[in-house]
């Protein structure tokens, strides 16, 4: 009892210091949005991400986050490198992207990752390949981490299929360490029902945003900003989010922390 007492205080008191944007692109300048919108506009795009911009709404997603050209930006657990593409068009060649992924991924993924990198299509991205509790990164490298869909993850256990379980602590120490000082820790993923256990991370994929919070705070970051911009009040939050009645339409939150 003492221990939700506890984390209901932290998760309260974390929360009121942050910033609500009911507004996310209302700081945007023409010049910003432009950039956002030629990425997504590259003729060079996969026909399988376009049709995935209206769900995810990458422009808005990315302004919120203040990605911009120039930086520097981990994509952990990239997937298929759907955000990794575009970060890379918004960065340019000034900037850079190491898009992170494992074997899992990989067998989750299929085709679509090789196809992503095929000749060099994308010359400013980085693949590195790193197994669970094997990710090392160097000091202050990062100007931004990227976590899309991914953090519930962290409590998602198969070893039988190539995913130990995480050590949630070590791995955001690890980012803490990756990013130089005041950098972005940017997280989106499914909501699950408030005062849900971790465990719904691995059972429906989905968290309470209220841990993620938690433990981001704990490990030395700020909540800077919240965004309602993929809420989906259709979704109830019951269904795993692969259930073809809500896959690609759950009800997500948006969250910016900065490292202390």
């Amino acid at each position: 009892m003492r221990k939700s007492v506890a984390l209901l205080v932290v998760t309260t008191l974390v929360s009121a210091c942050a910033e609500k944007a009911s507004d996310p692109g209302s700081d945007v300048t023409d010049g910003d949005a432009a950039v956002y919108a030629t990425a997504i506009a590259n003729p060079a795009r996969p026909d399988a991400d376009r049709a995935r911009d209206a769900g995810r709404k990458p422009d808005a997603v990315l302004a919120f986050f203040g990605i911009e050209p120039g930086m520097h930006v981990l994509d952990l657990f990239s997937g298929g490198g759907y955000y990794s593409e575009i970060l890379a068009r918004v960065v340019g060649d000034d900037g850079g992207v190491v898009a992170q992924s494992n074997q899992a991924y990989l067998g989750f993924v299929g085709d679509e990752f090789n196809a992503r990198y095929a000749d060099s299509r994308l010359p400013n991205v980085e693949v590195l390949m790193a197994e669970n509790n094997e990710l090392q990164l160097d000091a202050n490298r990062f100007d931004a981490v990227m976590m899309v869909l991914s953090y519930h993850d962290l409590y998602y256990a198969a070893p039988d299929q190539g995913w130990p379980k995480i050590d949630p602590a070590r791995l955001l120490t690890e980012l803490h360490k990756g990013l130089k000082p005041g950098g972005l820790l940017c997280i989106v993923d499914h909501y699950a029902d408030d005062g849900a256990p971790a465990e719904t991370g691995g059972s429906l994929h989905r968290i309470d945003p209220q841990i993620v919070i938690s433990e981001v705070g704990q490990a030395g970051f700020r909540l800077e900003a919240t965004s309602d911009l993929l809420r989906n009040a259709e979704d109830d939050h019951s269904k795993s989010v692969f259930d073809p009645a809500i896959r690609g339409k759950t009800d997500r939150f948006v969250l910016r922390f900065r490292k202390l």
